[in-house]
């Protein structure tokens, strides 16, 4: 895992460090003669969330990611791993899941869905603080504060249910309800990306404001590059259930360490021509979770790739605060391009 330096010069410690994550979903119908079979959509992550960070996690659809918050918020409990929350075991005597869940909190994409139709949006806001002690007052006290800061005069929105409010004002709702409970950690999983761009835009900036008012930390899912880029301290790239590259937000925009990390940068649209002949498109579709490829997961679709990868698992490995999960990066992996694979990916070289 990848750990903050401190002035000190050890190591900081994370608000959650996540190790060895795994889940698989095993599949009622598998086919004839194939044994128990499961869908691989976590296999093996570790990363860490600094204190008052915003880390982005991104990737192409069934990579992971959702897989990923949902076991970090505990609504599906993980088959191996660990979970530490401030230096306490998530799920032990220290720290029981009541007690986490009212410090990790999570705004989901379908801002409708996420509320109860039959309670007001005040009571919305206010179950939560009341399920874990808060008077009914203080709660409903709470739940007016809360509208007040994302937006939503009480007096208005108080008393309406979620069918009234526009997709915008639900979302706003959903995240007024998420601070409820004070938590030092919002999960956000595709949580703009339903909305009009006009109405993104102003989701996004309060939830920069609310990150300063409330010292919050942010794990930031999204398709689009262009709003992690602008809200993210740090990324963190899945690729079939594993992490491939986690680094600063512009370093890794900037530079991309990993051939997958390329190629998904080269996929945002630009105006620029230069940028778009920066690397070919993947070829072929992504491998199948039930049964992924031996070696490094991304070997059948990657340019760069030699019989080495097909049979070698590339470790995360960590250098100047930037970790990758390559061959051609890692010393004495037995690719011919072990050593000078950064210079290789950076020209998108291709082997004869």
């Amino acid at each position: 895992m990848i750990l903050e330096k401190t002035d000190l010069g050890g190591p900081a410690q994370p608000l959650l460090a996540v190790s060895r994550l795994v889940k698989h979903f095993p599949l009622k119908k598998a086919l004839p003669g194939a044994g128990r079979q499961s869908v691989r959509a976590v296999d093996g992550v570790s990363f860490d969330i600094r204190k008052g960070e915003t880390l982005g996690v991104v990737g192409e659809s069934g990579c992971g990611k959702s897989t990923t918050a949902r076991l970090l918020m505990q609504l599906t409990r993980q088959d191996r791993g660990e979970l530490v929350f401030d230096a306490e075991l998530v799920g032990s005597r220290t720290l029981p899941l009541r007690r986490y869940y009212s410090q990790v909190q999570m705004v989901f994409q379908d801002s409708y869905a996420s509320l109860n139709p039959r309670l007001t949006i005040e009571e919305s806001i206010a179950f939560s603080p009341r399920v874990h002690g808060m008077s009914r007052r203080a709660a409903t006290e709470r739940a007016q504060d809360l509208l007040a800061r994302v937006g939503l005069d009480p007096a208005r929105f108080a008393g309406r249910y979620p069918h009234e409010l526009s997709g915008g004002q639900r979302q706003r709702v959903n995240i007024a309800r998420a601070l409820a409970l004070q938590p030092r950690l919002v999960i956000l999983d595709e949580a703009v990306s339903a909305l009009d761009k006009s109405v993104e835009a102003q989701v996004l900036n309060l939830l920069i404001d609310l990150k300063a008012a409330f010292d919050l930390t942010y794990l930031f899912i999204s398709h689009d590059l262009g709003v992690v880029r602008y809200l993210c301290d740090r990324v963190l790239v899945m690729y079939l259930g594993k992490v491939v590259e986690i680094g600063a937000t512009e370093t890794l925009f900037a530079h991309p360490a990993h051939p997958y990390t390329r190629a998904l940068l080269s996929s945002v649209p630009s105006m620029d021509p230069d940028r778009r002949t920066l690397a070919p498109p993947l070829a072929g579709d992504p491998p199948n979770p039930v049964d992924p490829p031996s070696g490094c997961p991304f070997h059948p679709r990657c340019v760069h790739a030699e019989a080495v990868c097909s049979v070698r698992v590339p470790q995360l490995l960590e250098r100047d605060g930037h970790a990758t999960a390559c061959l051609m990066l890692e010393p004495n992996s037995g690719h011919s391009a072990a050593g000078q694979g950064a210079d290789r990916i950076a020209t998108h070289e291709v082997p004869a």
